[in-house]
């Protein structure tokens, strides 16, 4: 599949592959230079199948290397700056064979003297294809390896669609970001980077290169609102903001359709198990959407969304199979129906039960948002030993108050707009941020 992939960029070599204030880059430099990485991988005797890490995150070099590690069939896993932390953990997880550094002027070798092996490696081993590690993000509990056949994921982008100018938002860790890679080196877009994920840079970057396309999250979104950063840039080129990885609020979603009446909102869907379902909302100002696509099978059971897909993941390293007997993924989101429209709820796992009651922390974030001097928050349960459960909200506010003047505004702000049990027993303010380094909130 790569080669289809090498092929498009031949086609239209002078075409902007690669733009940020640092580095622009054509589709045909992108192949001299995966080329030249190619040529690299054979001096220093990386054979195919050999797992292979690399950290970096969008730059000329980094996408270079993904393709070139995919023509020589590798399997890859890529490693974002952000998650240097982890950077040991994952590796051993992965059994990685060898780990090539980016941050340097020139490519960093390590051979770890690891021997990778496993059913799962041998699968792709045997059939000769690329493969692609990718990290859950850990946000409710211990990240799991994730094992995708890169040759399925590119299979999904032959079809040929509308070339667009897409801010990069999520790193090529990420299922979201590697989705929209290919999707623009399929459709001879360009990719768009900032230079840092605030809201000022993403605004700056898409007035200088006009964007058209910003994939995103709502927490992000949310910190674009709080910043106003969109009144000091022209977005007039932003086409479609899309969001994705974590519920919307209500009232983040109503206020961007305020903001930005010519730009299309969408919601997306996908997990790294399965890939990125083809979405629709019923409007920019809607939650309800429908998921789906030629490659995918959904159901509800429960009101859970199950979810079969053709680019399904070969399996998790150090996880049992998700997977039911028929091959569909239960997603644990949970959510309402209305004809062929679903609307997400929130995880099953994070859904706070107080008295036999449900309350879903979206619903909740949604409204306190609203309350004045609130920069972000996330609501997560604790267990009580009466109600099972009581709901609790972190803040991180715009300026300092003190906590009891805040508890007692939040308390009064929520009492006509939240069902009783449904307002914050504890409150907490943090000077910390509330989501990690993907923008997704994080509840534990």
């Amino acid at each position: 599949m790569i080669e289809f992939f090498m092929q498009k960029m031949q086609e239209n070599p002078t075409n902007e592959a690669l733009l940020s204030s640092k580095f622009a880059l054509t589709c045909g430099e992108l192949l001299l230079l995966t080329y030249e990485f190619t040529q690299w991988l054979h001096k220093h005797n990386i054979p195919s199948g050999a797992v292979v890490s690399f950290d970096g995150d969008y730059s000329p070099e980094s996408l270079a290397l993904f393709l070139a590690l995919a023509s020589n069939d590798n399997i890859m896993v890529p490693l974002s700056n952000d998650s240097k932390h982890h950077f040991v953990e994952f590796r051993e997880i992965a059994q990685t064979e060898f780990d090539i550094s980016l941050n340097h002027h020139e490519p960093h070798l390590t051979c770890t003297g690891r021997q990778a092996g496993g059913d799962i490696y041998g699968q792709l081993r045997a059939q000769q294809t690329p493969g692609l590690v990718l990290f859950s993000s850990g946000s409710t509990g211990k990240s799991k390896a994730i094992v995708q056949d890169l040759n399925k994921l590119m299979s999904k982008f032959t079809t040929q669609r509308k070339a667009l100018r897409m801010l990069i938002f999520l790193q090529l860790d990420h299922i979201g970001g590697v989705n929209s890679l290919l999707y623009s080196l399929a459709n001879q877009g360009t990719v768009i980077v900032a230079d840092d994920r605030t809201p000022d840079s993403v605004c700056r970057a898409i007035e200088a290169y006009k964007g058209e396309v910003l994939p995103t999250s709502p927490t992000f979104l949310n910190l674009l609102l709080l910043s106003k950063a969109y009144e000091h840039y022209d977005l007039a080129s932003l086409k479609l903001i899309t969001y994705g990885t974590e519920p919307m609020q209500t009232s983040t979603l109503m206020r961007l359709n305020s903001l930005f009446p010519n730009s299309t909102l969408q919601q997306t869907y996908g997990l790294s198990e399965v890939g990125i379902l083809r979405s629709k909302s019923r409007s920019s100002g809607s939650l309800w959407m429908q998921v789906g696509g030629s490659e995918f099978i959904t159901k509800i059971v429960n009101d859970t969304l199950w979810v079969k897909s053709d680019s399904a993941m070969l399996g998790y390293l150090n996880a049992p199979t998700p997977f039911d007997a028929e091959g569909f993924l239960d997603t644990g989101d949970i959510v309402e129906q209305d004809g062929e429209w679903i609307r997400i709820l929130g995880r099953k796992s994070e859904i706070i039960n107080v008295g036999g009651l449900k309350v879903y922390p979206a619903e909740v974030e949604s409204i306190l948002l609203e309350i004045d001097n609130v920069e972000d928050v996330v609501v997560f349960q604790e267990p009580h030993p009466i109600t099972g459960s009581i709901v609790c909200a972190k803040f991180k506010l715009v300026a300092e108050e003190s906590k009891r003047d805040f508890k007692a505004k939040t308390f009064t702000f929520c009492k006509d707009k939240l069902a009783s049990y449904k307002i914050p027993t504890k409150i907490e303010i943090t000077l910390d941020n509330t989501y990690n380094e993907r923008f997704k909130r994080m509840r534990r």
